[in-house]
């Protein structure tokens, strides 16, 4: 029987040169890791999704390009919520149970991202937000938290915008003007707590639906009662309408404004007056020579001058928050989620887009970015631009 131990030879020298061929395969050919996202990729907000979006594939092509997290490439699984906080939250645990995706980042609206929270901390799975500013997102209250952000909070951003409109035009009786929802009530709750520290006194809070058209009778009080200038909180197309009935009153107020009218065609829908509107952001392109511009611009060749990337924001925030997760997910040596939890507070020198990020998280401050990373901008001819002094 001689034939029997030269095929046994053949095969053992042909398993012998696959193992070789697998130990030398790159991260790519390892089964990925996947990190799961929930945004709103659909509706008037998709602009602020696509960014989302568009930052994270950056991330994951650099991290993978430089060989994976522990030796296995990283892989986005995404969900759109439509804005909806059950269809966001359904999203959420299809990716966690279905998908097994080692963290969760998302959370384009505040709703949607409270509905998640609870979800996230019971599944211990981490989840982190880069947009949704509210701040009960983070302070939540988890004896073990597991929500992390990469973004503004509320709290912060209601102190900035109450010292700008006072440095700024001199307020003295601002009025609000706030979408009636979560994110609302969590910056009515900032803004009164900022007015409140300087002894002020605000005209009046007024609410409105995402769907209103007319916000006339809201604005009518709150001029009634005397505000100098407005806070405004809402996305795009609500604030818009705010704006647009603005014009229709003839009353030219200073307006400070959350990040909402960034998220997408703000200007397209208010009209030449939304270049009015200043407000908060926490990362700007200025110069077209940006590394990350540079990177933006040959993955999406559709991306042709600055006033292309609306908002930067988004794409900043999301992609400093996947490298974040890439190096806990490394420090933990693992993809479960408490070993990645715990790995959050350790990281340190990762270079973000925005910043350099050293110890970003604590268990009393799962927020990376703090006042200190705002800038205020506006819109010039559909770009955001940083507003010069």
């Amino acid at each position: 029987m001689p034939i029997q131990p030269t095929f046994t030879r053949r095969a053992l020298m042909a398993g012998a040169a696959a193992l070789s061929l697998l130990a030398a395969a790159p991260a790519s050919a390892a089964e990925p890791i996947k990190l799961g996202l929930v945004a709103a990729l659909s509706g008037q907000s998709a602009k602020s999704g696509e960014a989302i979006t568009r930052g994270i594939e950056l991330a994951l092509d650099k991290i993978n390009g430089a060989g994976g997290v522990l030796g296995r490439p990283l892989e986005l699984v995404s969900r759109d919520d439509e804005s909806n906080p059950g269809k966001g939250l359904v999203a959420a645990r299809e990716l966690v149970q279905r998908e097994e995706v080692a963290a969760l980042i998302g959370g384009l609206d505040t709703p949607v991202s409270m509905a998640i929270v609870p979800y996230m901390n019971e599944a211990k799975v981490p989840f982190v937000g880069p947009w949704a500013a509210g701040t009960p997102i983070t302070m939540n209250g988890a004896e073990e938290n597991y929500v992390f952000r990469v973004s503004a909070v509320d709290e912060y951003v209601d102190e900035a915008i109450t010292e700008y409109l006072i440095s700024k035009y001199g307020a003295k009786k601002p009025g609000m003007i706030l979408i009636n929802n979560p994110w609302g009530e969590s910056n009515e709750a900032g803004l009164t707590k900022a007015l409140s520290k300087r002894g002020m006194e605000h005209a009046g809070i007024e609410k409105f639906e995402s769907n209103d058209v007319d916000v006339v009778p809201q604005l009518t009080r709150l001029k009634e009662a005397g505000a100098d200038s407005l806070f405004l909180v809402a996305n795009v197309a609500p604030s818009a309408q705010v704006v647009k009935s603005l014009d229709r009153m003839g009353w030219d107020v200073p307006i400070a404004s959350h990040w909402g009218p960034a998220g997408g065609r703000f200007t397209e829908l208010a009209g030449a007056s939304g270049e009015k509107v200043h407000f908060i952001q926490t990362f700007l392109f200025t110069d077209a020579a940006h590394p990350l511009f540079a990177a933006l611009q040959e993955k999406y060749p559709e991306i042709e001058t600055l006033a292309d990337v609306t908002p930067a924001t988004g794409i900043a925030n999301a992609y400093d928050a996947t490298l974040l997760l890439a190096a806990a997910i490394e420090k933990a040596g693992s993809t479960e989620g408490p070993a990645i939890r715990e790995a959050m507070y350790q990281i340190s020198g990762v270079e973000g887009v925005i910043k350099t990020y050293d110890m970003p998280f604590t268990p009393d401050n799962q927020d990376a970015l703090g006042p200190e990373d705002y800038v205020f901008s506006q819109f010039v001819e559909g770009e955001i631009v940083p507003l010069m002094d």
